[in-house]
């Protein structure tokens, strides 16, 4: 190519760079390499002193380095769920770190860096005469200067202001001679403060490697998925080439047309074999191994760094989880966005309480039964919590995690359906009866027994509830059926848990308070997703509070932990950049419920598994220990739950309309089966392997005044006035209903019978339901011993259907022997009399 011309102004610019930059070494001779020629013409007096007046300590702060979230699974060995930075970097000591890494940063940047003190005074006088030439740039600064440099850029990029960022870097990088005075006047005291071996790995541990890797470790792993420790000669020299100009020589971009794939990634390769050159000419490798390395090709094995949650599979709900805990965690800073960002720099290691084999079964449970995507908005979700810890253990759901604003399909998501809004999560969903353990909680704790039976009546004005907060409430026109469409009226605490009732938890609710099962509901951990209250008007006993399925496994793992829950955690150990253990967040545990109370939730709950509506959970779950569970189904069967826990794990499974849209599972199939039905397949998937993991105990026994209460004789008051009898049941400690009229012998208006019957024995408290005689009945008279038209005659206005039978008493003959119904029973006239007649055999 033909010589460049300079220009004039060319000239005398770089005329001006050369006396200052020879100024500059006059300096560095006299003060920084030979103070005894400090006298010499080289350098003038006030040159030395404003040279002196620099400052010359830099502080030289931590470095950014790449954060790691882990599980551990049952080998001890953690296993790496998701990395982040900003930039991708890990620390290691020079010992770590292959010679020919050394030996090739030394050769090819700063040949007399064992010597110097800092300043290299002939690669810094060749610069100069090179600006002032004109002829090809030659670097001047030392392996320290560019540690300065390096550093100084470091501190702008942690500054959380654009602004600032911006001003402090232009700062750093100012290509003037006064900035580049600074840098060696730093680089001297740097000297003085550190030995070479600390310089130099300090040196390759910031040094950019193009993009956001950082230091040669992460270098090692990137471009050639090794460590600094396992590069080979060529491997360490191209890496090293890309520190002179990293984005002009790093490795992976192959569709370069400079310095790609096609062409061997020439660009790299000059300045590799160079340095490679120079460690031949250096004597840090010897002829074979130079004509072996500079005959390599150059082939790198980009290996991409993980980064954000997304790394972490069917885990990244959970890993996203964990970040939103660590944003609120002050271990990290004084606000939420410093936190991440000190995460994102602090090089921690997050050692958290997943269980990766539960978590398995979690994630291939909801796959074989739920799909990502079906004809409705269909989401699943799996959310696990060990009892007494608040460590959460899983947290699954039908989708594929993306950090994505708009999600690239259908069965992505970036929203974890298992956590609270402020968490990552949604706005939660309906639990449906799931939440009537709060009631039941409340309704033990104010001393009914699980026998106790209420008004269970469907009725459409239920009346007045007792509510402390905001005074007494009605709901007018609230009509809540039966799930299954029974009848009863008077069920027991008990068999309403077990069968679901809903009018049995109605009932149950207008003995208590609304604002206290609200306020039991909230000693148990669970709260609205969105931050707001909890609701508590009568709906909400049936489950009609949006909440995250998180919420209900920690309340579940509280009833389990006879009654004290445990607030939910996921790391267990944090571990800094320095090696040193940083307290973890920890669970705070408190009393929801007294002991006998828990104990009496799971004696009923025990039984919603054996006996109830959790059945089919119960049955499929293998191996099987005590459990006790809850099953929920929300308005029209748009959300359909399976809640449980042995007394070691607790597990909430929900299929679900994830936008509240009227989707009726019994009316929906997947692959698997009914779609109503897909959580008593999931559910007892995780509890299997759970139960076979961490095993279980039996649960304490309820106390007999728990489960029966006190027990008393319902009096009898057949043939009292309703007022009458109302004042006799309850003064013997009974509730009153007035079940109504019913046919009877009795007179019109007095009680006819009771529910539970006279002399019966059930718990103080209880419900006793009255029926009032109509008149419209009366007693069969006796007509056995009567002729067939004598019988007619005692019961006019029945009608008659005579039977005969063969009889051997001649005194029975054509005479009455059997009557139904039997004498003395209460009968509707009208109604049909079935006589028997004997019959004697013809004479023979």
């Amino acid at each position: 190519m033909g010589e460049t011309k300079r220009t004039f102004s060319g000239v005398i610019g770089g005329l001006v760079g050369f006396v200052a930059m020879s100024a500059v070494a006059g300096v560095l001779i006299a003060v920084g390499i030979t103070p005894a020629l400090a006298i010499s013409s080289l350098a003038t007096s006030s040159t030395i002193n404003a040279f002196e007046n620099l400052p010359n300590y830099l502080k030289i702060d931590e470095l950014s380095q790449v954060s790691t979230i882990y599980a551990v699974p049952n080998t001890g060995v953690p296993y790496e769920l998701a990395s982040f930075y900003d930039q991708n970097r890990v620390e290691v000591p020079l010992a770590a770190m292959n010679v020919f890494v050394q030996d090739a940063v030394v050769a090819g940047e700063d040949p007399r860096f064992r010597e110097h003190g800092g300043v290299d005074l002939q690669g810094t006088m060749r610069a100069a005469l090179a600006k002032f030439t004109g002829g090809p740039t030659s670097g001047g600064s030392s392996v320290t200067q560019q540690y300065v440099k390096n550093v100084l850029v470091q501190k702008c990029e942690v500054m959380p202001d654009p602004d600032e960022l911006q001003k402090c870097f232009e700062e750093a990088t100012d290509p003037t001679e006064e900035r580049k005075l600074k840098e060696m006047r730093l680089a001297i005291g740097v000297e003085k403060e550190y030995s070479k071996d600390e310089i130099l790995q300090g040196y390759l541990n910031i040094t950019g490697f193009g993009g956001t890797v950082y230091g040669i470790q992460a270098a090692a792993e990137y471009y050639y998925s090794a460590t600094a420790a396992t590069l080979t000669l060529p491997q360490a020299a191209s890496l090293i080439a890309i520190v002179n100009n990293p984005e002009k020589f790093r490795l992976d971009e192959p569709e370069s047309e400079t310095n790609g794939a096609a062409n061997g990634y020439a660009a790299n390769k000059d300045r590799r074999d160079y340095i490679l050159r120079e460690m031949l000419k250096h004597k840090k490798i010897n002829q074979a191994d130079y004509d072996a390395a500079v005959a390599s090709l150059i082939e790198p094995v980009i290996t991409e760094p993980s980064t954000g949650c997304q790394t972490a599979g069917g885990a990244a709900y959970f890993c996203d989880y964990v970040t939103y805990q660590l944003k609120t965690d002050p271990t990290f800073g004084a606000d939420e966005d410093t936190r991440m960002t000190n995460f994102r720099r602090g090089g921690y290691q997050i050692y958290t309480t997943l269980d990766i084999e539960l978590q398995m079964a979690s994630e291939a449970a909801i796959a074989e039964n739920v799909p990502m995507t079906a004809s409705w908005d269909v989401g699943a979700v799996a959310t696990s919590v060990e009892v007494g810890t608040g460590r959460v253990l899983t947290m699954a759901q039908n989708k594929m995690y993306t950090q994505l604003e708009v999600a690239p399909g259908p069965e992505y998501t970036g929203i974890n359906y298992n956590t609270d809004f402020n968490q990552g999560g949604s706005l939660g969903f309906q639990p449906g009866s799931t939440y009537k353990v709060f009631t039941l909680a409340e309704w033990l704790k104010e001393g009914h027994p699980l026998g106790e039976r209420v008004d269970s009546a469907r009725k459409a004005n239920w009346g007045t509830f007792q509510d402390y907060c905001d005074g007494a409430q009605s709901f007018p026109g609230y009509n809540p059926r039966n799930d299954s469409n029974e009848a009863g009226r008077n069920y027991s605490a008990l068999e309403s848990t077990i069968d679901s009732i809903n009018t049995g938890f109605l009932g149950m609710a207008k003995r208590l308070d609304l604002c206290k099962i609200r306020d039991m509901a909230t000693s148990f951990g669970v709260h609205r997703a969105d931050g707001d209250p909890l609701q508590k008007g009568a709906s909400s006993v049936l489950g009609t509070n949006e909440v995250a399925p998180l919420s209900m496994a920690v309340a579940f793992a509280g009833i389990a932990n006879k009654g004290i829950t445990c607030s939910p955690i996921v790391i267990d150990r944090i571990i800094g950049a320095d090696g040193v253990e940083i307290p973890a967040p920890v669970s705070t545990c408190t009393a929801s419920v007294e002991p006998e109370v828990a104990a009496g939730m799971a004696y009923a709950m025990e039984r919603v598994m054996t006996q109830g509506s959790a059945g089919q959970s119960y049955r499929n779950t293998s191996p099987r220990v005590d459990m006790i569970g809850k099953t929920g189904t929300t308005d029209g069967s748009n959300d359909t739950w399976m809640s449980g826990a042995s007394t070691e794990v607790a597990t909430v499974v929900g299929v679900v309309s994830v936008t509240g849209k009227d989707n009726n599972q019994r009316s929906l199939d997947f692959d698997s089966g009914s779609a109503a039905t897909a959580r008593h397949r999931i559910w007892p998937d995780i509890m299997s392997v759970a139960n076979a993991k961490y095993g279980g105990e039996e649960f304490e026994q309820a106390a007999n005044n728990v489960v029966r209460g006190v027990q008393v004789t319902v009096p009898d008051v057949r043939g009292q006035s309703v007022d009458a009898a109302r004042e006799t049941i309850e003064d013997a400690g009974f509730g009153f209903l007035d079940g109504g009229v019913t046919d009877s012998e009795l007179p019109a208006g007095t009680v006819s019978r009771s529910d539970p019957a006279a002399g019966a024995s059930t718990s103080t408290g209880a419900t006793v339901t009255v029926y009032s005689s109509n008149g419209a009945q009366v007693l069969l008279p006796n007509v056995v011993g009567q002729s067939l038209d004598q019988a007619k005659g005692s019961l006019s206005g029945f009608g008659v259907v005579a039977n005969e039978q063969a009889v051997t008493d001649a005194s029975q003959n054509n005479k009455v022997i059997a009557m139904a119904p039997a004498a003395g029973t209460p009968a509707t006239p009208g109604g049909t009399v079935t006589v028997v007649v004997g019959k004697t055999a013809p004479p023979g």
